[in-house]
């Protein structure tokens, strides 16, 4: 049942490795020796994995920090609050940082240790299937209160070791989260692979077709990332939906909504546009009944369209001040295209219209 993935950066090589239980065997895949390590979760990963993945490393110099589950965490404060704890374990550049959590963990985790000592090594542990998309890249960051993801850099980790039986403990909302951005993957590469996702009934997924999923999902965005490892250009189809969706988080609050939820709606806006633009079917009323059938969110938050367009114009994509839609020119087509505030406003109203339905 194992599957393996490699990905290639400008730095190193890793592996991703998905299986049952694989966190049982976490020593396994650790690269090198390791003078200290580690371990970054947050309270509500900490009280089911923490203890068995300490007794698995079976390491005489093992420390951890858990810090509130949730986005709101990912700040400054609690970033530094970190670098804190790690000077006081008296950590040196041969040590490793295990981010065990989703995606808010992998982030920070990931941030702490590209700017601890000017980088040391850490590996991802991921925990929810949103978290399969943030693992792997080397994206690294912290948000701002005026936009997300606004301070970080790239830095890809050790290895990531996905063991898939600790997603049955995920609430309704973090499935949907995750498998959102499992249809962001497959509707900009991969229509076959869409086809097969708007089949699923979330509530009732097993083991072996979301291995399956996750490593279809892992593989797009990893055959991606190698092309384009600091997203100059294609690497930039990836944040199909993210644009509005980032907007909605930050205007809510971060953990008001979770991202793939966000996500998903901001995916309904851009296939909108794209459909509107492209006058070529997208499936977007397809995609909209399984949304329904899942138990998505598919409204606009009732959010000011000029606030809107205000957070939408620090995505990071933006440039000159004008906003970079992520489109389909067709399924599996994905293209950058600029766009004014006026024609995402009048953009914004019609879909409020037309699709603001529950």
């Amino acid at each position: 049942m194992m599957k393996e993935l490699h990905v290639q950066t400008s730095t190193h090589p890793y592996t991703i490795h998905i299986d049952e239980k694989i966190r049982f065997r976490l020593k396994d895949y650790l690269v090198e020796t390791y003078s200290s390590i580690f371990i970054i979760t947050d309270d509500t990963i900490a009280p089911l994995y923490l203890q068995g993945v300490m007794d698995n490393l079976q390491h005489e110099s093992i420390h951890y920090d858990i810090i509130p589950s949730g986005e709101a965490s990912k700040n400054i404060e609690t970033y530094y609050r970190l670098q804190t704890k790690l000077m006081e374990a008296q950590l040196d550049r041969k040590s490793l940082i295990i981010a065990l959590g989703g995606g808010v963990i992998g982030d920070i985790a990931g941030f702490v240790a590209a700017t601890f000592m000017r980088g040391i090594d850490y590996v991802q542990v991921p925990t929810t299937i949103l978290s399969h998309d943030s693992s792997v890249g080397g994206k690294v960051a912290i948000n701002h209160e005026l936009g997300k993801n606004m301070i970080g850099c790239f830095y890809p980790p050790k290895a990531v070791i996905y063991d898939i039986t600790t997603l049955h403990t995920l609430p309704a909302h973090e499935v949907r989260s995750g498998y959102a951005e499992l249809i962001k993957e497959a509707y900009i590469y991969d229509e076959a692979f869409l086809q097969e996702l708007f089949t699923c009934n979330l509530q009732n997924i097993n083991n072996l077709p979301l291995i399956d999923h996750l490593y279809q999902g892992i593989a797009i965005k990893a055959n991606i990332v190698e092309q384009d490892e600091k997203e100059s250009n294609i690497r930039m189809f990836l944040n199909f939906g993210h644009t509005l969706a980032h907007a909605i988080e930050a205007s809510l609050g971060y953990g008001k909504i979770t991202h793939g939820e966000a996500v998903a709606i901001g995916m309904l806006f851009a296939l909108y546009i794209s459909e509107k633009k492209y006058q070529t079917p997208l499936q977007l009323q397809t995609y909209y009944d399984w949304l329904k059938r899942n138990g998505y969110q598919t409204t606009l938050p009732a959010i000011p369209i000029d606030q809107i367009i205000q957070l939408m114009k620090l995505d990071k994509k933006a440039q000159f001040g004008t906003i970079q839609m992520v489109l389909l020119e067709k399924i599996g087509k994905p293209l950058i295209v600029p766009m004014t505030e006026n024609e995402i406003a009048d953009y914004l109203r019609s879909f409020k219209e037309e699709w603001n339905i529950s």
